[in-house]
């Protein structure tokens, strides 16, 4: 290793705005389950599949339709 390293010329990595930032998300055991199962199926990460999932209902613009029961 050298003792000094010139960076003089370096440049910024073009793709840092594209790099993956940690988030917190909770989700319940049965759906955590249902993706390490199939990630181990398919032999990827459950969290890389996660994000494949999700970055491809935002592809697509899918919309989850929700209907609230009121308790009566």
């Amino acid at each position: 290793m050298r003792k000094e390293y010139d960076f003089s010329k370096a440049q910024k990595n073009p793709y840092a705005g594209r790099l993956k930032r940690q988030v917190t998300l909770r989700m319940d055991e049965e759906t955590i389950s249902y993706f390490k199962g199939l990630a181990k199926e398919v032999g990827v990460p459950y969290q890389t599949l996660i994000n494949l999932y999700l970055r491809d209902c935002a592809a697509s613009h899918k919309k989850l339709t929700l209907q609230w029961k009121h308790a009566q």
